[in-house]
């Protein structure tokens, strides 16, 4: 899946002073954005969209097979050749 990337802007000193009492926690804040988007599509983006959205995704994610017709010649080509 192509990820994209999520640009804000926020005050320095309010990021700083969140950076710092994250670290305390031992949370990151790269984590912590991932999982609110998350929840954020998941609340906004409609349930048939996202299977839809999952299957396309796991379909692209397989291996493809080869087809019947380039098998078939790979297997003529090698018995031209003497390799059976």
């Amino acid at each position: 899946m192509k990820k994209a990337t999520v640009t804000i802007t926020f005050e320095k000193e309010k990021l700083d002073a969140l950076t710092y009492y994250m670290e305390k926690k031992d949370v990151k804040l790269q984590a912590e954005l991932s999982d609110t988007i998350q929840k954020l599509y998941e609340k906004y983006v409609p349930q048939p969209t996202r299977e839809y959205i999952e299957d396309k995704l796991q379909c692209e994610n397989m291996p493809s097979k080869p087809k019947k017709m380039e098998t078939a010649k790979a297997n003529a080509s090698q018995t031209v050749n003497g390799n059976s």
